[in-house]
């Protein structure tokens, strides 16, 4: 009946079957295909399907079709089959194509036998069941904490292969400092980024199988997206998407403690909000309830520009109070003509480590990025009997969101008061050269190139060959472990000294 049908109005029909056998959609297309209409979110649990299977006949004697696969895909259909119709209006093939748990030689579908119609044993349901049960069993390795959310980590990148497979790993390193399950990377470099997808569209639809295969529930751009972007990707993809940008922005959401911090971070994420009122709800949930709705911003899904706006001037008049109140502070330390010594780094530097062994003190430090985010200050005696202010401050990181570098900009400026900043570098990590440049580049932005800088070689325990990077180092700086006191004398004495000439 559905052949002689679609051959009289000779145009193809598709059905869309549920798992108990009901027809849910009948689908009438042109002649060379079928438009499938908005089948909205896949199910989130009891599976990884869709729960439903595509039939629809092809009237050219054509087999199925790229476009039918990436159907399939996209749609993560139970099974899709194509029915060819003869001349007569009579079916005499059926070809099916499923997904696969693992791809197999590039390939993320698999074909089954051709059959005549009259000749098909419907062991649909069992089928399904049990690639349902091998998807379950494939991602088994990558089980994660219920409500931890599951990413597939996505770099676009124009750059050498090396510097972006550095960027993707610094991505890695963010993921899991924001509590998210690493499940799968993805590397792809172009001359030229696609202005709609970021990357290829065949490149996408592995990604979306990987997502199927590991039970992603996240795609994690190294790249920041525009609103179309994000749209155009989540609507391919049916995951949320959000980008680098957005996930700085989460951590510092659940880092800050301080008052100051928490109405910087408000700032920032209303800030980036802005422009991006008018895409999709899902890619702004992490700054607005997703992931615990930790964020000190609102939890409002769709707040209007006017109301952003009234915020971000509140925010302003705040912070400028704190500004002030951060200033007379200063001007207190000035009077006891205490010296200031400033620690500047990359993230996860080890500069609160630093802080704490010179000092005793027990600041949150951990082997995560962001780890410190509130500007801390404490006494330190050097042993010439001297004493001085030093300040732990948060880390920066290359593409560092203009937002938040706007928003902490009054904490950034308290720099400018330092005696002697003190540029602690991770030697441990094989990118510290480049990190390093990214803190140059910070610290000429913010006009402090004045000040004198003294460089800290820190976690030089993690170093295999310490020979090696002695002769690589040089006299730039000097090698110390920030978990060894006894390899911080010469830092002490070095930074006495230069202190003291400053002073005369």
């Amino acid at each position: 009946m559905l052949c002689q049908l679609s051959s009289e109005l000779n145009r193809q029909i598709g059905l869309l079957i549920h798992r108990s056998g009901k027809v849910e959609q009948v689908i009438v297309g042109s002649y060379g295909q079928i438009v499938i209409p908005q089948l909205g979110q896949i199910r989130s649990t009891g599976g990884r399907l869709r729960g439903l299977r595509l039939v629809h006949t092809h009237l050219a004697n054509e087999d199925i079709s790229d476009e039918d696969l990436m159907d399939l895909l996209f749609l993560r259909l139970d099974l899709l089959s194509a029915l060819k119709v003869d001349k007569n209006g009579l079916p005499h093939v059926m070809q099916t194509a499923h997904l696969l748990p693992e791809s197999r030689e590039g390939k993320s579908w698999v074909f089954l036998e051709p059959v005549h119609p009259a000749n098909q044993v419907d062991s649909a349901e069992e089928l399904i069941v049990a690639l349902e049960r091998e998807f379950a069993q494939k991602s088994k390795s990558s089980v994660v904490d219920s409500g931890q959310d599951r990413a597939i980590l996505v770099s676009v990148s124009t750059e050498p292969r090396l510097q972006a497979e550095e960027s993707l790993a610094e991505l890695v390193e963010l993921a899991a400092s924001d509590d998210v399950a690493v499940l799968d990377t993805i590397l792809q470099r172009r001359q030229k980024i696609d202005p709609r997808f970021i990357l290829g569209k065949g490149k996408l639809a592995d990604i979306m199988i990987r997502a199927l295969q590991h039970d992603a529930n996240l795609l994690i751009f190294n790249q920041e997206l525009n609103p179309s972007q994000i749209r155009s990707i989540t609507d391919f993809t049916d995951l949320r998407v959000i980008d680098r940008t957005q996930l700085i922005l989460d951590i510092f959401a659940h880092r800050a403690m301080s008052r100051e911090g928490k109405l910087q971070v408000e700032m920032a994420q209303l800030k980036y909000m802005l422009p991006r009122l008018s895409s999709r709800d899902d890619a702004l949930s992490r700054l607005t309830g997703g992931i615990g709705a930790r964020g000190p911003g609102e939890t409002k899904l769709e707040i209007d520009r006017r109301r952003i706006n009234d915020r971000l001037a509140r925010l302003g008049r705040e912070l400028a109070q704190v500004s002030r109140e951060r200033y007379r502070r200063r001007a207190k330390r000035r009077k006891k003509d205490l010296p200031v010594l400033s620690l500047v780094g990359y993230t996860n530097a080890g500069k609160s480590t630093l802080l704490n062994t010179l000092t005793n003190s027990d600041i949150v430090a951990e082997d995560k990025l962001f780890a410190t985010l509130d500007p801390t200050s404490r006494r330190l005696r050097f042993p010439t009997e001297m004493e001085v202010i030093i300040t732990d401050t948060v880390g920066f990181i290359r593409h560092l969101p203009a937002e938040l570098v706007q928003a902490f900009m009054a904490t950034l400026e308290e720099l400018g008061e330092a005696d002697l900043l003190i540029h602690v570098v991770d030697v441990s990590n094989p990118a510290f050269r480049q990190q390093m440049k990214v803190v140059d580049t910070i610290l000429r932005e913010l006009d402090l190139g004045d000040i004198p800088v003294m460089k800290l070689f820190n976690k030089v325990d993690l170093v295999e060959n310490r020979g090696e990077v002695e002769q690589l180092i040089g006299d730039e700086g000097l090698l110390i472990s920030a978990l060894q006191p006894e390899t911080l004398k010469g830092f002490l004495e070095q930074a006495g000294s230069l202190i003291e000439k400053s002073m005369q």
